[in-house]
């Protein structure tokens, strides 16, 4: 009973110093709560529409005037001006006023009709890779149509079926699983969702643990033997503080902002839940065993900061994992964004259930187990000399 009380206070003492600090109440509450909106809201349009590009039309063909008209009725492009020649088109790239150029050769309709391959050349300002790929896919569409038309043309005398074989001998039909859409919002914002929980816990805990140990250094605190002589105790209380604040950003973290987006939700509510208690504790532990490295309140800023993006990067999401250097997934596998991100995308976006994310949530366990003995060591190495020399 003692044990419990003790745990309780230090739960209870942890819970007013988050209150009572501005700094940390922002990593804890006001960040969780509005950069998911954030994100939403800049990548809610899902995928890149009428991107505006210029033509450069040299051929001055029918086939080549088709060709652009075709282009510009897609959804992907908007053809905002016709250039005499390339030099007008290149400065209106540079002068961001277009984002691409499709480039027709003057002997586009000549190589045509003499039974050549024709060309079409597509220049695109690689600043953006969703450019890139508007830009390609729609020119590729267009292509593809002008071609069956092509060959039905040069196909006369023969019966619409032999044309329909001659036009497309291999029939396929594209499609995108679990994204059926294409968007980069349905891709990229579950896996924010689940790294913005474990950094702003990270910022949070580190800015708790520099503020404690400058004022410690100061003198303004003295090491309370009750609180302090027990690691299990401290490590307990103030874990079950981060997580009964972490429980409900979680759930609005990753339930209410995707319904508030209308992005994929297939994942089941007893396998989520289940799933997101390790998760959340892995978190915590590993933001405890790295916060012992803080030396004072602004340090967190300038060792963890910068870990968000390349977390998403060896996450295997943002880029495959099939990729990623050895050296850099056991990297990955340190963080417990690696195993989150992988299992709430396969539960949330493909529809797996506990058992079929069976790998990443045993990893999160183990991670939980592993930072908090870490936890337990450091705090024994750093707390136990001081209350000797107090005693």
């Amino acid at each position: 009973m003692n044990r419990l009380k003790t745990i309780f206070e230090i739960c209870r003492d942890e819970l007013k110093m988050i209150f009572a600090d501005h700094g940390a109440l922002v990593f804890f509450l006001v960040v969780p709560l509005l950069y998911p909106l954030l994100y939403g809201y800049l990548y809610s349009q899902e995928v890149v529409r009428e991107v505006p590009v210029v033509a450069v039309d040299e051929s001055h063909s029918t086939l080549s005037r088709q060709f652009l008209r075709m282009s510009d009725a897609s959804a992907e492009l908007k053809i905002v001006s016709y250039c005499a020649d390339m030099e007008e088109a290149k400065a209106m790239l540079r002068s961001h006023k277009a984002f691409g150029i499709i480039h027709i050769p003057s002997e586009f309709s000549q190589d045509l009709a003499e039974g050549r391959q024709a060309t079409v050349n597509l220049f695109n300002n690689m600043t953006g890779m969703l450019y890139y790929k508007s830009l390609l896919s729609a020119c590729t569409d267009v292509s593809l149509e002008m071609n069956k038309d092509i060959k039905a043309v040069r196909l006369a005398g023969k019966t619409e079926r032999e044309i329909q074989v001659s036009q497309q001998p291999v029939e396929y039909e594209y499609i995108p699983m679990f994204n059926p859409q294409n968007g980069f919002c349905s891709f990229l914002i579950p896996a924010v969702l689940v790294l913005i929980l474990q950094q702003t816990l990270v910022l949070g805990i580190a800015l708790l643990a520099g503020t404690e140990r400058e004022r410690r250094e100061k003198g303004l605190v003295v090491l309370d033997k009750r609180e302090y002589g027990n690691p299990f105790h401290v490590l307990t209380g103030k874990g079950i503080a981060y997580f009964l604040i972490y429980a409900v950003v979680a759930l609005y973290t990753l339930c209410a902002v995707p319904a508030f987006f209308d992005l994929p939700q297939l994942w089941k509510t007893s396998d989520l839940l289940l799933f997101t208690i390790p998760y959340i504790l892995s978190c915590i532990f590993f933001a405890i065993t790295i916060s012992f490295f803080v030396r004072d309140r602004e340090s967190c800023f300038l060792l963890f900061v910068f870990m968000s993006v390349p977390m998403l990067f060896v996450s295997g999401i943002s880029w495959p994992g099939s990729s990623i250097p050895a050296f850099w997934k056991y990297i990955g596998y340190l963080a417990p964004s690696t195993f989150g991100i992988n299992g709430f995308v396969k539960m949330t976006n493909c529809g797996a259930l506990l058992n079929d994310v069976r790998t990443e949530y045993v990893g999160m366990w183990i991670q939980t187990a592993v930072y908090y003995f870490l936890a337990l060591l450091i705090y024994i190495k750093l707390y136990r000399p001081s209350l000797a020399r107090e005693n």
